[in-house]
């Protein structure tokens, strides 16, 4: 597995659109305004790639221009991070474009780049994961830079902050606060705060060892699910199959899965359909353990637990619920491949093996 450098004053990151272009259009100029703001108070040179501010029409039909986006990024030796806008639900469409060109291959393997993003994005983090570059299921541009409020959510920066060198993030911990998703993104809003929640519960052990550990590797449960299915696009599965795109059995042996909803908020007979997918690829039966996020806004919170313990029919196996990733705010960065020690006695989660190229030389 390669690992990227942390990010340093002075480093250029591309903001890139690789699923919807949403960050192109004029409802998101201020998001651009704050994040840009916010970038460049960490001393880091924000650059937004050719395609990426095309726009939601442009970019849908044209998934040869955000997958050139990503090419140059990496191409680009001056550029030492990348950054999702935000998700969508076609990045898939990317795949013939990066995963038969050689050259993007080599660049990967030879200029592997900290790339962060979620919901969608678990297409492209699958895909890195496939070309053996480690990558962090965490904050992107719009979500989190682009956070309207007059500060970052705390949580949230303080995981975005992980990305920089001498901030390495050891241990998770659950945040003291959770948020209500916002209403109104507008730029009248600016400014305003979240609707916030004292957290009342932390991380749930639903079942299982207190302790347990492994490799980190997972993502959107509804992105698995459109992978493994025809159910969003008739051709989704097919793409992703030529691609091997879901790893197969034996690369979940050992592995602790991270899995949570979006915000699209799935229904529980929904839910119940995405679990019994992924049992019935073999996922439960090889991984160490299970750390699920916290639904946003806590939908069907309930539910989903009871979902789970009944679906996955295995008492042994490790089940963490509640832990901020993914859609529900505030949010942590998870990287692929590192081990992750859960420790429920603490109530923690201990990141090892935590390297960069540095490290790794």
């Amino acid at each position: 597995m390669q690992y990227a450098r942390k990010l340093r004053k002075g480093d250029k990151v591309a903001i890139v659109s690789l699923s919807s272009g949403m960050l192109g259009e004029d409802f998101c100029s201020h998001n651009i305004e704050i994040g840009v703001k916010r970038l460049k108070e960490y001393g880091l040179k924000p650059v937004f790639m050719p395609n990426a501010l095309k726009g939601i029409e442009y970019l849908k039909e044209n998934p040869k221009a955000r997958a050139e986006d990503l090419k140059d990024a990496f191409f680009d030796d001056s550029i030492a991070g990348i950054i999702c806008a935000i998700g969508g639900d076609d990045t898939y469409r990317l795949l013939p474009y990066l995963m038969e060109d050689a050259e993007f291959i080599r660049a990967v393997e030879k200029n592997p780049k900290l790339f962060t993003g979620f919901s969608d994005t678990t297409i492209n983090h699958l895909m890195f994961y496939k070309l053996g570059l480690s990558t962090y299921y965490g904050p992107n541009f719009i979500c989190d830079l682009g956070e309207i409020a007059e500060e970052m959510l705390p949580y949230s920066k303080k995981a975005f902050e992980s990305y920089l060198e001498g901030n390495e993030c050891r241990e998770i911990v659950s945040s003291e606060i959770w948020y209500e998703e916002r209403q109104d993104f507008s730029r009248e809003a600016v400014g305003t705060d979240r609707i916030a929640h004292k957290e009342e519960r932390g991380f749930e052990l639903l079942q299982g060892g207190e302790v347990f550990q492994g490799e980190l590797l997972g993502g959107c449960l509804e992105s698995f699910y459109d992978v493994l299915t025809t159910t969003r696009y008739e051709d989704e599965k097919e793409v992703c199959e030529k691609y091997g795109l879901f790893p197969g059995k034996e690369e979940w042996t050992g592995k602790v899965l991270f899995i949570e909803t979006c915000e699209e908020k799935p229904a529980p007979e929904l839910f119940e359909k995405e679990i019994i997918a992924l049992k019935n690829k073999g996922v439960f039966d090889v991984v160490k353990g299970v750390l699920v996020g916290k639904p946003q806004d806590e939908a069907y919170y309930q539910e989903y637990k009871e979902i789970l313990i009944r679906v996955i029919d295995n008492e042994k196996l490790p089940i963490v619920y509640n832990v901020n990733f993914g859609h529900a705010t505030p949010r942590c960065a998870l990287q692929y491949g590192v081990v992750a020690k859960v420790d429920m006695r603490e109530k923690k989660i201990y990141l090892e093996n935590l390297r960069s190229d540095e490290e790794a030389g």
